[in-house]
């Protein structure tokens, strides 16, 4: 693990506090609430979402701690009174987190995160959930539809230098966990395993007196196994002077400029002509993913991807409390709330999600049951959430190559329709469940 800040309690907005502070005062802060993390919709066009962060959430519990510091610079800059501050020292969440699994499929209201604790301590975990929940899971999204299009052939992720450095290393494992094969960042490898892929950039080759020299250079120290970049100047040359330098060994060539269309073929054909019929050719450069499905058609053995990763459309994941104890201690009754305001309401009451399949294996409906209990009568499906946090210690976890092998089974639970990059409906909206009437007497009697 590389070094992070001791604290991650800052990682918030100055009115979860004001929330926390007024609770205190009107002695809301003890009651025991509910708050569920979804998206009232997908981005356009999308038809399923990928789940993505959960293991990072683990990581930034344990993290969320306010320091003395901290609490110093609260009262010196007046956003906090005595009272709050006093609640702050030694606080930590100890209530009770249910989520997806990492990497799974959702839709728009997929309860895809449930947060159950005192109201006081459950409201300070809406920033930094979202965060993570919305960049982790836009990443992932976007990443999976890449994967889609590159049709088997690996895909890098090179987007550190289009965002924040932290970002940067988020976005690297998101994109590994929804398939791509590897990273150009080398903190996302030694923090999380992601594997790590680079050779050489325009830089490199620019500052020798000629292209060759470069070639030659990198293959010394790299070996003919290499990808040579060789767009620099004229692609054709840079292609002659590659198989020049690395022989007919050399393990591929990079494009990350022009009309990828119309140079790949091309390529392909003149590293067939000189010998090096085994060489990848990998193409990069502002590629999205109707790019790659367009480009994995043909020659290209290889996709490298950027900003267009970096660049993706945020899921709208938004934190809302969905019930409240209508006094203090664990038996007291929940009252199910929710928002009415035009275009921003959402159902009370806690969600437990199922997710149906045909025969075939494929996802045909995601149902919601609410309550504070599972059904006794569940939904046809299975259940999507597990408890990863009771008590605020950590019950479950998973490594990021479980998150990955999870993902590969969840999409693959899709049918071609759910799952194509083509712009359509969501292939499912979960939605409320309520049993039949023949269960609900079998369920009495």
């Amino acid at each position: 693990m590389s070094c992070q800040p001791a604290s991650s309690a800052f990682h918030t907005d100055q009115y979860e506090l004001g929330n926390l502070q007024g609770a205190l005062h009107s002695g809301v802060a003890s009651r025991r609430a509910v708050f569920e993390v979804f998206a009232r919709s997908l981005p356009e066009g999308r038809r399923y979402g990928v789940f993505c962060g959960v293991g990072r959430i683990m990581e930034e519990l344990e993290r969320f701690r306010f320091t003395e510091p901290q609490l110093r610079w609260l009262e010196a800059a007046g956003i906090a009174d005595e009272r709050t501050r006093r609640q702050l020292v030694g606080q930590r969440f100890r209530g009770e987190i249910w989520a997806y699994r990492e990497g799974e499929i959702y839709f728009p209201h997929s309860p895809v995160v449930t947060v159950i604790g005192s109201f006081g301590e459950a409201v300070l975990l809406e920033t930094l959930l979202l965060s993570i929940c919305n960049w982790d899971s836009g990443i992932a999204s976007a990443a999976a539809r890449m994967v889609t299009a590159a049709r088997g052939r690996p895909v890098i992720e090179m987007g550190s230098r289009r965002t924040h450095e932290e970002a940067a290393v988020a976005a690297a494992r998101a994109a590994y966990v929804a398939g791509f094969d590897a990273t150009s960042n080398l903190e996302a490898g030694y923090r999380y395993g992601v594997p790590v892929r680079g050779t050489a950039a325009h830089a490199f080759t620019l500052a020798h007196e000629t292209e060759l020299q470069a070639f030659r250079a990198q293959v010394a120290t790299q070996g003919p196994g290499t990808t040579l970049l060789v767009d620099t100047y004229d692609i054709e040359q840079g292609i002659r002077n590659a198989v020049l330098a690395a022989g007919p060994a050399l393990g591929g060539i990079r494009i990350d400029s022009g009309e990828l269309q119309r140079l790949v073929p091309m390529a392909r054909r003149l590293l067939d002509e000189l010998g090096a019929k085994g060489a990848r050719i990998i193409s990069t450069g502002g590629l999205d993913e109707y790019a790659i499905d367009e480009l994995s058609q043909g020659a290209v053995d290889g996709f490298g991807v950027g900003e267009k990763l970096i660049g993706h459309p945020s899921p709208g994941f938004v934190y809302k409390l969905v019930a409240i104890a209508e006094g203090d201690g664990e038996d007291a009754p929940m009252r199910p709330v929710a928002k009415l305001s035009a275009g921003k309401t959402n159902l009370g009451g806690r969600k437990w999600a199922y997710r149906e399949f045909d025969p075939a294996g494929h996802a045909v409906a995601e149902h919601l049951a609410v309550g504070m209990a599972p059904p006794l009568t569940p939904p046809p499906g299975e259940l999507l959430q597990h408890r990863f946090v009771a008590g605020g210690e950590v019950l479950l976890s998973h490594d990021l190559e479980q998150a990955r092998a999870y993902h590969a089974e969840a999409k693959a639970r899709l049918s071609a329709s759910q799952v194509t990059i083509q712009a359509g409906r969501p292939a499912l909206v979960a939605h409320l469940w309520t049993p039949q009437p023949a269960a609900e007497e079998a369920m009495l009697g």
